[in-house]
């Protein structure tokens, strides 16, 4: 059978794969996309958009109840059921039709079904029906698969039939009690979803709530999801699991007591999904990670390019960073690169880790939408310290900034800088509190323009708002950083 030939195939049409693809064919070559599932991917349908509508509803109802004349207009609870369809409207009623006529509009090929790797530069594609259709790439394949969830381990789990987060996120009815095992960003963004949506909620969290944010903000959604009436099980280990004949999940921890649920969440982390992606005909190992150059290339245990370079990884699959906007930005990089060697022209390699860090170096923002939600954009004050660098931390009281305070009665969140003292730069900003998310690009480009601190105290806040926690970090970290430059 002779092959379908493209400059490019790419394998896997989620967010990363759709942005390779296009920017590719914005550069003028031929582009086939291989999905076996739905085209958007996990964002789209299993994660980022569902679960932020999942949890936006209640989000605006705890915002109202922190306002007494607004307060006073709500006489319910979360209508449960138009949470649901709105979660639905959003994920387009779990069916990709848009997002098909968006390739075919642009001129990108797609070819349904599961993609593997058969040789050099070769894609075989199994269809639904079974049969098979031959790709060749002209100049490169680019592996954008992503990730799955990962069930640990736990004895009794895996027959328990849990939850993992696609369940979670598409599930059309809220289960009585649920627990969840894990106290990561998805476990911790989906207690506070269904504990507001009437569920009882146990979080086991073994390893901490978010333990790679920085304390105080962990601290406070710890608060917070107690007072939601969540239970917070810190420090505590799963040893077996089992679903008794009536659907009862009970759950025994190494302390010997145990948690009852209706349905158990495991989130615990993702794997690579590569295990049938055919990386033996290339010589690595199926089911492992993938190790990128500067330019996301595939490289083999010795960091040897294979094969002259003409695989790419972008997105989740490379391990760099496992958010979506951050494989969007890594999808927008390969599709230039694969296109500028196309042609044979010069490859700019300095805005992508050659000479300049990258925001997956150095600036990678994230919000976990909890409650409170999280923004941070950087690196920690531990993971500064751990890397070496001559750091310190100031931090500062957001209910005590005017346009927060204004925001909701009550007002409970913290803010706070990582500064480099040797560069008298931010390189770090994690802020906790209702909203705080429409704060993190202005700390991103601070962290990414590593602006010294003189120049940001020109950086004026308006007045009130809560970016005000700007200057009020600045005054903070000393009157004297308006005046202090690098050595």
């Amino acid at each position: 059978m002779s092959a379908q030939e493209f400059d490019v195939v790419v394998i896997g049409a989620g967010p990363v794969g759709e942005n390779v693809a296009d920017r590719v064919n914005q550069g003028g070559l031929s582009v086939a996309v291989v999905e076996a599932e739905l085209v958007g991917g996990e964002c789209s349908y299993w994660a980022c958009i569902p679960t932020k509508a999942l949890l936006r509803d209640a989000a605006a109802l705890r915002a109202v109840r922190h306002l007494p004349g607004a307060r006073a207009a709500v006489t319910g609870d979360l209508d449960v059921a138009a949470v649901l369809r709105r979660r639905d409207r959003f994920a387009d009623g779990f069916a990709d039709d848009g997002q098909v006529d968006w390739l075919t509009a642009v001129g990108i090929t797609l070819v349904r079904g599961h993609g593997r790797l058969s040789g050099r530069r070769a894609v075989t594609v199994t269809g639904p029906d079974g049969g098979t259709v031959q790709l060749a790439a002209r100049h490169a394949v680019v592996l954008a698969t992503g990730t799955s969830a990962a069930v640990p381990p736990i004895p009794g789990l895996a027959d328990a039939r849990p939850w993992t987060s696609r369940d979670a996120a598409s599930s059309s009815t809220v289960p009585d009690r649920l627990a969840i095992i894990g106290g990561g960003v998805v476990g911790t963004e989906m207690a506070t979803a269904y504990r507001a949506l009437g569920a009882a909620v146990t979080l086991i969290a073994r390893d901490g709530v978010l333990p790679a944010v920085e304390p105080y903000a962990s601290s406070l959604v710890v608060d917070s999801l107690r007072a939601a009436g969540v239970e917070v099980l810190i420090g505590a280990s799963p040893t077996a699991v089992e679903r008794d004949a009536t659907g009862t999940v009970r759950i025994t921890l190494a302390d010997g007591a145990s948690v009852e649920a209706d349905e158990v969440l495991a989130a615990t982390g993702r794997a690579p999904k590569t295990t049938d992606l055919g990386l033996e005909q290339v010589g690595l190992v199926p089911g492992d990670w993938l190790t990128v150059d500067d330019t996301l290339r595939v490289v083999d245990g010795s960091g040897a390019l294979l094969d002259g370079g003409w695989m790419y990884a972008a997105g989740d699959v490379n391990r760099r960073v496992l958010l979506t906007h951050q494989g969007k930005y890594q999808a927008r990089a390969v599709g230039d690169l694969i296109v500028a060697r196309a042609k044979d022209e010069p490859v700019d390699t300095a805005p992508w880790g050659r000479h300049v860090p990258t925001a997956d170096d150095h600036a990678v923002p994230q919000v976990v939408f909890s409650e409170p939600e999280i923004a941070s954009v950087g690196l920690t004050l531990r993971a500064a310290e751990a890397a070496g660098r001559r750091v310190r931390s100031v931090e500062y009281d957001l209910g005590a900034v005017s346009g927060a305070a204004l925001q909701a009665d009550d007002y409970r969140g913290r803010a706070g800088m990582v500064i480099d003292e040797d560069t008298s730069t931010v390189v770090g900003f994690t802020a906790v509190g209702p909203d705080v998310a429409e704060l993190l690009q202005a700390a991103t480009i601070a962290v990414v323009g590593q602006v010294p601190l003189h120049r940001l105290w020109h950086a004026v806040p308006a007045f009130p708002t809560v970016s005000e926690v700007w200057l009020r970090l600045l005054e903070t970290a000393g009157r004297d950083t308006a005046d202090r430059r690098p050595a």
